[in-house]
């Protein structure tokens, strides 16, 4: 399948400019989207775009990653309510490395044909002086069309406004497709349909500049059947960092998900080909408590974030902790377990003060609530008193080892250590 067929039967095509279908089925594009280094490293947010560098690469065009260095010292106020916090230039730095050490677990920097690229606009931004911004960009744009861009009108209409700061990120944005057109014969620029005034506006930059035409694609911003933020959980952010988010949390994220996405998510985010997902996609529909759907989709993505081990190390955890009955030998096999010391329960710990520990509640409050409701169970036992306390001997727990469960998809090993 062609590029443009391939993003508009995954549901990936949310807007282009005009033309962009023939371009890609006649000749080999050069094409980038941009990363903005606000942290050391990625969440499954910005799966979405990684992916679609990688879907570029594998039909046959030549993709780059630009991470912005530059950019990054001002912040992009697309989707955003308040200006961003600056960074130093250390910051920006240390975390454009983490950000080229994700990437490169996608795209392939040795490719004969189309090679990928990392690019980080502070090489050309950086060494721009007001002067030349003003004269060499901004003399293309007028404060009328600055002010019609979606993400400039809602910061103007909110309580805060905007400051100068973040109102020129669209000029340097613009730049940076031109910088690539001299550098690469980059012709497209792809992001988030939030990312849509900012690319037209590259585009519009580049043929006054250089004459050229050149090109933008947008895909949907990720959203949950459920309403809620794609990427958040109670704990916080899923990130791309085995050490920010571990590797089973981020498997156990995907096997979370709902049944009315399942099957969107194996299309935006894994390389299964389409029989393959539609095969799955009537699997859901008549054996919906099976979450083939669901084992696919995360044993797919862990793989690519986090390689093969990652994956056989997650389902060994799920098949343990997951399982309906499970003894003190299964146990002590999860890979996955939460240590707590000896001492905590020697002297006898509230069992909601160990929910906290573990993630199952936000505070002890919560821990209360779960239990009064029926939503806590100690090794497949529900527990009824919310004043529990748990010690060296009590039941479940003078083995050393026991499993806590939040209702029939939140489970923890937790070892006594020490």
């Amino acid at each position: 399948m062609d590029l443009f067929g391939e993003f508009k039967w995954r549901g990936l095509l949310y807007d282009a400019t005009d033309g962009l279908r023939d371009v890609l089925a006649r000749e080999q594009v050069t094409g980038y989207i941009g990363f903005d280094p606000t942290a050391a490293s990625l969440h499954v947010g910005s799966l979405l775009v990684i992916m679609a560098l990688a879907r570029m690469q594998r039909c046959g065009h030549s993709p780059i990653a630009i991470v912005g260095g530059g950019t990054g010292l001002i912040g992009d106020p697309s989707g955003k309510t308040v200006e961003r916090t600056l960074l130093t230039n250390e910051q920006v730095e240390a975390n454009v490395e983490g950000l080229r050490r994700q990437l490169s677990r996608f795209l392939d920097f040795d490719a004969v044909a189309n090679p990928a690229r990392i690019v980080n606009n502070a090489e050309w931004l950086t060494k721009m002086s007001a002067i030349e911004l003003m004269r060499d960009v901004g003399k293309y744009f007028t404060v009328n069309y600055m002010l019609a861009k979606e993400s400039v009108k809602r910061r103007i209409e909110s309580e805060d406004g905007i400051s100068y700061t973040e109102f020129s990120y669209l000029l340097l944005q613009s730049y940076d497709f031109v910088m690539l057109y001299d550098r690469f014969k980059c012709t497209l620029q792809m992001g988030g349909s939030d990312q849509w005034g900012n690319i037209t506006a590259g585009v519009d930059l580049t043929r006054k500049l250089r004459g050229a035409k050149v090109h933008g694609l947008v895909m949907p911003l990720v959203t949950t059947a459920s309403g809620t933020k794609f990427g958040k959980t109670e704990s916080g952010t899923v990130w791309l960092d085995p050490e920010l988010t571990r590797p089973y949390d981020f498997y156990q994220f995907w096997m979370k998900t709902d049944d009315r996405d399942a099957v969107k998510y194996l299309k935006f985010f894994t390389f299964l080909p389409q029989p393959r997902i539609v095969e799955l996609e009537e699997g859901t529909r008549r054996a919906p408590e099976q979450r083939a759907a669901q084992r696919e989709l995360a044993r797919e993505v862990t793989r690519l974030v986090h390689g093969e081990d990652a994956v056989r190390e997650a389902e060994a955890n799920t098949s343990i902790v997951f399982a309906a009955s499970v003894s003190v030998e299964d146990l002590r096999k999860a890979p996955e377990k939460l240590r707590l010391e000896r001492s905590l329960f020697a002297a006898g710990v509230p069992l909601t003060h160990v929910l906290v520990q573990a993630g199952l509640a936000a505070s002890n409050s919560e821990g209360v609530r779960l239990i009064r409701s029926g939503g806590i169970s100690l090794n497949g036992e529900r527990v009824t008193d919310e004043r529990q306390v748990l010690t060296l001997g009590s039941a479940g727990v003078s083995d050393g080892i026991f499993r806590i469960d939040r209702g029939k998809k939140q489970r923890i090993v937790v070892e006594i250590a020490g």
